[in-house]
C-alpha cells in the first residue's frame, strides 16, 4: 500500500491489528513464502485518493479553478466502497496543484453532485480560491441550475419548493423533508410539458443534499428515474442534470458562466416523453 507509511505500519503492529498465520504480529516477524498476513488500513489510509487516468470533459481551466462536465455515474470523492475511479482521482490524474482545505480525501472539491446526476461542477487549484468559491457558495453568488424531467404536471408554471431537509427519520440512506432539518429553498420553472412528465428549470437557493430530488418528491412529482425518491424505473437514471454555473472568478473578480447541455441518456428519454 503506498499511502501507508513505515512507522503507521508500526503503529498498526503495536496495536494488534495485523495478524500473521492467524496469530498476532510482532514488526520485528520475518514472514516466509505461502505467510497469511492480515490487517484492515486505517480509513484515512484506505480512502487516500491517488491519481487515476480518467477522462474528463473539461469546459473551463486556469491556474486558479478547472470547471467539469461530470458525467452520470461517477462518484464525486473517495468514500466507502468507492476507493478509485471517482471524480477526485481524474482530476488528480490531470496533474497539477489542488486545493486541500476541504480535506486530503477532497483535494479540489468546492460542491458535489450525486453519484447518478450528471452536469456542471467547479473545482478549486489553490486553497485561496477554495475559500472564495465556498463563500460564494455559502452567500449564493456561485449559482446553479438545474434542468429535470419530473414524473406528471405541476399545479403552476412556476414556484418555490420550501422545506427543511435532513435524515429521514426511518431510512438512513435517505434524506427528507423533516422538522429541525436544515433550511432549503429551490425555484423552479416549467419548461415543457410532455407526455406524463414535465421539463422543469430549477435554480438551487441553498445546498442541501439530495435538494431536488426531495424537494420535487414532496411536491408529488418526484425526478423520473429516481428509485430512491419514487421516480419509478421508466428512465435509466433520475433523469437531473446540472445544466448552468455562475460564479465570480476568485482573483480576477470577473463573473463567468458556463452552460452544458445535458447528456445522450437524458436527450434520449426526453424524446420519448415528448
Amino acid at each position: 500500500m503506498p499511502g501507508l507509511s513505515r512507522s503507521a505500519a508500526g503503529r498498526m503492529i503495536r496495536s494488534g491489528a495485523v495478524r500473521v498465520n492467524g496469530k498476532p504480529a510482532k514488526a520485528a516477524d520475518q514472514v516466509a513464502e505461502n505467510d497469511v498476513v492480515e490487517f484492515e488500513p486505517p480509513a484515512s489510509v484506505l480512502l487516500q485518493p491517488r491519481p487515476e487516468a480518467i477522462p474528463l470533459e473539461v469546459v473551463y481551466e486556469d491556474s486558479d479553478l478547472l470547471v467539469v462536465v461530470k458525467p452520470a455515474g461517477m462518484v464525486v470523492h473517495p468514500a466507502a466502497g468507492h476507493h478509485t475511479g471517482t471524480l477526485v482521482h481524474a482530476l488528480l490524474g490531470l496533474g497539477g496543484s489542488w486545493a486541500t482545505a476541504g480535506g486530503e480525501i477532497r483535494p479540489g472539491l468546492v460542491h458535489r453532485l450525486d453519484k447518478d446526476t450528471s452536469g456542471l461542477l467547479v473545482a478549486a487549484r489553490t486553497d485561496t480560491a477554495q475559500r472564495a468559491l465556498s463563500a460564494q457558495l455559502a452567500d449564493r453568488s456561485l449559482s446553479r441550475t438545474y434542468q429535470a424531467i419530473a414524473v406528471g404536471h405541476p399545479g403552476h408554471e412556476s414556484g418555490v419548493l420550501e422545506g427543511p431537509i435532513g435524515r429521514h427519520p426511518r431510512d438512513r440512506k435517505r434524506m427528507a423533508v423533516v422538522s429541525g432539518g436544515r433550511p432549503a429553498r429551490t425555484r423552479y420553472q416549467v419548461l415543457e410539458e410532455l407526455r406524463g412528465h414535465t421539463l422543469l428549470r430549477l435554480d438551487l437557493e441553498s445546498g442541501r443534499t439530495h435538494q431536488v430530488r426531495v424537494h420535487l418528491a414532496a411536491l408529488g412529482h418526484p425526478v423520473a428515474g429516481d428509485r430512491v425518491y419514487g421516480g419509478g424505473r421508466a428512465a435509466p437514471r433520475p433523469m437531473l442534470h446540472a445544466w448552468r454555473l455562475r460564479l465570480v472568478h476568485p482573483r480576477t473578480g470577473a463573473e463567468m458562466g458556463f452552460e452544458a447541455p445535458p447528456p445522450a441518456d437524458f436527450a434520449t428519454f426526453l424524446d420519448s416523453v415528448r
